[in-house]
């Protein structure tokens, strides 16, 4: 039990927090649900916000764009990889930087800690890279010490000027028709927050989730909500799931059925 010097000692420096009530279990139970209400709420807002986006006209890229990656020089449509979207997030990961030459941005750096298994976007035909004005010893350098997996470009050109990242981070997300390119949407300050799960990202992108239950024009891809959903090394394989299995995703009853027949299997041998 902790003295009352040793209670002051750890309480030093730190203001009295005036805390929520305490409740009952029933009446924490009521309050969730009054709050799960503003929140069903939202999650319609944002997916009609995320609808809308989908409509935005689409801008023609028709400059001629040149980076620097870890195999030489390409253009913007090769940063797709093959894929149709890609999104450009530009990271302050040079010279006068804070942080340099140890260091990218620490704001920018937090949000690529976050970036989820490229993946699983890639899966929804969306690439993600990352862009900056260091050279790419530097970029690989640091993507060492930090662990980054992103593909992660040197800027050799205007594109950052002209896509409104000169001086701040943000997302520009783009579209390929063959070999024309379109910028579709672009976020940053606060919008940057959100980004780092496959859903955000994805939810930025002209072609959204492609999932059927979107609201998106005629004619875009779509598919089952979870149907495409897989473990990151398992998008190219073909060999099909294990009879046994029962998928929560799709059939949480008959699943929690099939974990409690193993258990008490489990129990009696």
């Amino acid at each position: 039990m902790a003295t009352s010097n040793q209670g002051a000692e750890q309480g030093k420096g730190r203001l009295a927090m005036k805390t929520p009530p305490i409740v009952s279990p029933q009446e924490w139970e009521a309050a969730r649900q009054k709050l799960l209400v503003k929140e069903k709420a939202l999650t319609r807002s944002r997916d009609a916000l995320a609808a809308e986006r989908r409509r935005m006209p689409w801008m023609a890229v028709d400059k001629k764009y040149e980076f620097d990656g870890p195999n030489g020089k390409v253009s913007l449509l090769d940063l797709f990889e093959g894929r149709r979207q890609l999104i450009i997030y530009r990271a302050f990961l040079e010279p006068g930087v804070f942080g340099w030459p140890e260091h990218a941005c620490r704001g920018c750096s937090l949000g690529a800690d976050q970036v989820a298994h490229l993946s699983h976007l890639n899966a929804r035909d969306t690439t993600l890279v990352y862009a900056s004005r260091a050279p790419q010893k530097d970029i690989e350098r640091v993507k060492a010490r930090m662990g980054w997996k992103i593909p992660w470009y040197t800027m050799t050109d205007s594109f950052d000027v002209d896509f409104g990242v000169d001086q701040w981070h943000g997302h520009n997300a783009f579209i390929r028709d063959g070999e024309r390119v379109f910028r579709t949407y672009f976020i940053n300050n606060r919008g940057d927050e959100a980004m780092g799960s496959t859903w955000s990202y994805l939810d930025l992108t002209a072609l959204g989730r492609q999932e059927t239950w979107e609201d998106s024009p005629e004619g875009y891809p779509q598919t089952e909500p979870y149907k495409w959903w897989s473990w990151h090394d398992n998008y190219d394989a073909d060999a099909s799931p294990d009879a046994k299995w029962v998928d929560i995703i799709t059939d949480p009853e008959g699943a929690a059925t099939r974990r409690r027949e193993a258990e008490a299997k489990g129990k009696t041998s």
